[in-house]
């Protein structure tokens, strides 16, 4: 954490949500000086949840995880945004101009659905499956809402089968709910009122997103939300299905998100998300 910020933002432990920025569509930036860890608070509005697969690539892949939340949840806010991808999806409830990967699309997505009075994003990468029983959304908010009798929630995530780069995102066979210091950005359910409360997305530097799940995750922890896993809901992802197909792609985001995790967690970052793995 003795890493500099750039000038235009300072260290979130002395941040404060202040002046409007065009670039985030919550209008947040950083500056001044408050303290973090702010009182928790219980929900006194229903949550309202809007659930947005990110489409990119095979338009059959996302198909199946549309198919499978519309069968399970049929009474549910269930969308596809279409990240400007070469083969259109042709059920998008909206077609981006131009690709803004990952974080871009979620920033897009968390201004879209604030507007419309939703409370909740489940944010979802397209090429996921459940493996879990349905229903998915009404088990996921019966469980959220059961944390918030004990604390605000922050994040939510399910757990996956398998995962290779945070190993407490695996899922516990017997294991419920764990308490975790960050989650990845496979399939989390988003609080909007956590990301307007922690500044916003924080990826102006880090368009491609990698990092970015990982701290906006960890800061909202770090200032007092619940950020959760969930080991009994589970999916199934096949990893880099879409950047994997384009020679040599993962190799810029993967130089983006060093530097994007050296400003904020230091040279050691690897090393300090190693030991927050098992920080429950």
């Amino acid at each position: 954490m003795d890493a500099k910020r750039p000038n235009r933002h300072t260290r979130f432990e002395r941040c404060r949500l202040v002046a409007t920025s065009p670039h985030l569509a919550f209008g947040w930036t950083y500056a001044g000086n408050v303290v973090v860890n702010m009182p928790e608070k219980k929900r006194t509005l229903p949550m309202r949840l809007a659930v947005c697969i990110l489409h990119y690539g095979k338009s059959d892949l996302t198909a199946k995880l549309h198919h499978q939340f519309l069968a399970s949840d049929p009474d549910k806010s269930i969308f596809v945004l279409d990240n400007a991808s070469p083969e259109p999806y042709p059920k998008a409830w909206k077609r981006l101009d131009e690709n803004l990967f990952w974080a871009g699309a979620l920033n897009f997505a968390l201004g879209a659905f604030d507007r419309e009075g939703y409370t909740h994003l489940w944010f979802c990468n397209n090429d996921m499956l459940f493996v879990s029983e349905p229903p998915y959304c009404t088990r996921a908010l019966a469980r959220m809402e059961r944390l918030e009798q004990q604390s605000r929630v922050g994040l939510y995530s399910p757990s996956v089968t398998q995962n290779p780069y945070h190993r407490h995102m695996t899922a516990v066979p017997g294991a419920t709910c764990r308490k975790a210091a960050y989650v990845d950005g496979i399939a989390p359910i988003i609080n909007l009122a956590c990301v307007k409360d922690i500044g916003g997305l924080d990826y102006e530097d880090n368009p491609l997103g990698y990092g970015v799940d990982v701290w906006l995750s960890l800061r909202a922890s770090r200032q007092g939300w619940g950020v959760w896993v969930d080991h009994a809901l589970v999916v199934r992802h096949k990893y880099h299905t879409a950047a994997g197909e384009k020679a040599g792609f993962l190799s810029r985001p993967a130089e983006v998100e060093n530097a994007y995790m050296i400003e904020r967690l230091g040279q050691n970052w690897r090393k300090v998300l190693l030991e927050l793995q098992t920080t429950f």
